[in-house]
């Protein structure tokens, strides 16, 4: 396992020390990134070692690259390695089943990770801002690591959420707002109340949980790159995570090629990164009056949205906004067609590969990867309400 180097920030380049716990660059305020001395990992023998190791004994789940991730012991509950379901429609398309993590979604990744660190600088409280499954991942890896957690969510978002919370011993708030608002109350208390700040991009390390979800797909595909991949994008911690871990491939000589097309696919009721990509602007404005029943895309001012827009204009891809009416459309169309009840953001995903293939920005001979980041059980009340039950 690698020995973290420092802390590099995205935006200015400033290195920082990882022996303390640290949150955004001390110089400006930009999202910071794990640096490894990765020279133990270089090379395709120790890449085939992974794939050829006994994974149920020694490495479960995401843990399986710990020769890419922090030498520590991990706070797991068996989150990652996913399932890359083939669609019995499209010949080269793929979803990628994050519902089947530990709490149901892609958010596992990244509050493990975050939350083996938080245990190994000793903080003994954290507070995490959400629009729903962050809190509930939050809250479950906290209790596994006995640490207190404090979780803020907008009242409206879905039940299952909340249950968890409140089931695993969290402290939650429901705020009557939005995302933003939730992480404004955390930002004002989090000193007086010695809270350490776990919130998307905040801390660097949920950025190396997510990553994972990189190594997998290129693994699961035989060590190859996708045509594209689809990432429904609220924080966006997710999209930013994978474009590391082909970065980190890439230098370590375990895939060669173009990478894959990334698009970022929001909800039209809050789509401020498709306004800014549309605009040609670098940042996003905050969007006013943020309505979807896709939860998680309810994001109106993501915190790492010039590295959004950085990473779909490099690698060619694109941002897509869709209406709440097009994403139940086909939510339905895939729980009928496929047998994967999707939850409403990777319906999003799915929405947009249709989109996008009758607009010919893709052909159906492109292999592409759609991330449905959790499972639609999460959602029972949601979906109940926009199917007309009582």
């Amino acid at each position: 396992m690698p020995q973290i180097s420092h802390l590099e920030c995205s935006r200015c380049r400033a290195q920082l020390d990882a022996s303390t716990p640290q949150t955004v660059c001390t110089q400006c305020a930009g999202a910071l990134y794990v640096r490894y001395d990765l020279s133990s990992a270089q090379g395709t023998a120790i890449r085939d070692a992974i794939s050829n190791a006994p994974q149920d004994r020694l490495s479960p789940g995401m843990w399986r690259y710990q020769s890419v991730l922090p030498d520590i012991t991990p706070v797991t509950l068996g989150e990652g390695w996913t399932p890359m379901l083939p669609s019995r429609r499209y010949d080269n398309v793929w979803v990628k089943e994050e519902g089947a993590n530990p709490t149901g979604t892609f958010k596992a990744r990244g509050l493990s990770l975050a939350m083996t660190m938080a245990r190994h600088y000793g903080i003994q409280k954290i507070a995490v801002p959400s629009a729903g499954n962050a809190g509930g991942a939050a809250a479950a890896y906290a209790a596994a690591a006995g640490i207190e957690a404090h979780i803020f969510m907008p009242k409206d978002v879905p039940l299952a959420n909340q249950v968890e919370c409140i089931a695993y011993g969290a402290k939650m708030t429901l705020v009557d707002g939005l995302i933003s608002d939730c992480a404004r109350i955390v930002a004002e208390r989090k000193v007086q109340e010695g809270w350490f700040d776990l919130s998307t991009l905040k801390e660097p390390f949920r950025v190396e949980g997510k990553k994972t979800m990189g190594y997998e797909l290129v693994e699961q595909l035989g060590w190859t790159y996708p045509d594209a991949v689809f990432y429904p994008t609220g924080g966006g911690v997710g999209l930013i995570g994978m474009w590391k871990a082909f970065e980190e491939m890439e230098e370590l000589g375990w895939v060669t090629g173009r990478r894959p097309k990334m698009i970022a696919i929001q909800a039209a009721g809050c789509a401020p990164i498709a306004r800014a990509y549309d605009q040609n602007q670098a940042v996003s404005q905050m969007w006013q009056d943020a309505a979807t029943f896709a939860s998680g895309l309810r994001v109106p001012k993501p915190y790492g949205d010039y590295l959004i827009l950085e990473i779909v204009r490099e690698s060619k891809g694109t941002v897509v906004a869709l209406t709440d009416e097009q994403i139940f459309a086909s939510l339905r169309d895939w729980a009928s067609n496929e047998g994967i009840l999707l939850s409403p953001e990777g319906a999003a995903a799915t929405a947009a590969y249709d989109h996008l293939l009758s607009a010919g920005f893709l052909k159906p001979s492109d292999r592409v990867v759609l991330f449905n980041t959790g499972s639609g059980n999460k959602y029972t009340d949601v979906i109940a309400q926009a199917l007309g039950l009582t």
